[in-house]
């Protein structure tokens, strides 16, 4: 079980609903039961800050990825801190040796990040599994999206299901045990 990693795209806003932190803490707790490390933003702030914050209590391994301008950003108390040069070369190093990839609820770098990744996922350029965590269907308009790109045939039904939706963390947490 042990070696396994997932990286988690969320956002970095303080103002968000509380519900969302809480639901970071909560994946950060289960990921590390299924014996994952967690890569992320690694920001101090928002639910990167959460996800970092759970990760140190936890004294669980936790990579922090940052772009070289975001210094002073970073949470101190990380395992370890990567920086790029690039928001680009920041995705990729946060996919790198990533068996998941997870979107909590977040802004449009969220969504840039899962679309990337998806779109990777689709090409063979990315070998993990990429789930959104849709609390309270925090990411029911970006389904029914995808569902409209089937049904239009913008999209092929097969890499429509390359994403795996769950909407608590223990659904998510029962997909990942499989």
């Amino acid at each position: 079980m042990g070696n396994r990693q997932a990286v988690i795209f969320c956002s970095a806003s303080s103002s968000i609903d509380p519900k969302y932190n809480q639901a970071a803490r909560e994946l950060v707790r289960a990921l590390h039961a299924l014996g994952y490390s967690v890569v992320s933003g690694g920001g101090k702030i928002g639910t990167m800050g959460a996800i970092t914050d759970e990760s140190i209590r936890l004294g669980a391994s936790h990579v922090a990825v940052l772009p070289g301008f975001m210094k002073g950003l970073e949470n101190p108390g990380v395992s370890e801190v990567v920086w790029t040069e690039t928001m680009s070369t920041r995705k990729e190093r946060m996919r790198l040796g990533c068996d998941v990839a997870i979107a909590l609820p977040g802004g449009i770098g969220t969504l840039d990040e899962v679309i990337e990744t998806l779109v990777l996922r689709k090409l063979h350029r990315w070998d993990g599994e990429v789930y959104l965590l849709n609390i309270d269907g925090f990411f029911n308009p970006l389904v029914a999206l995808l569902d409209h790109y089937v049904a239009t045939h913008m999209m092929e039904p097969e890499d429509r299901a390359l994403v795996h939706v769950a909407d608590t963390v223990e659904a998510l947490a029962d997909m990942l045990d499989k």
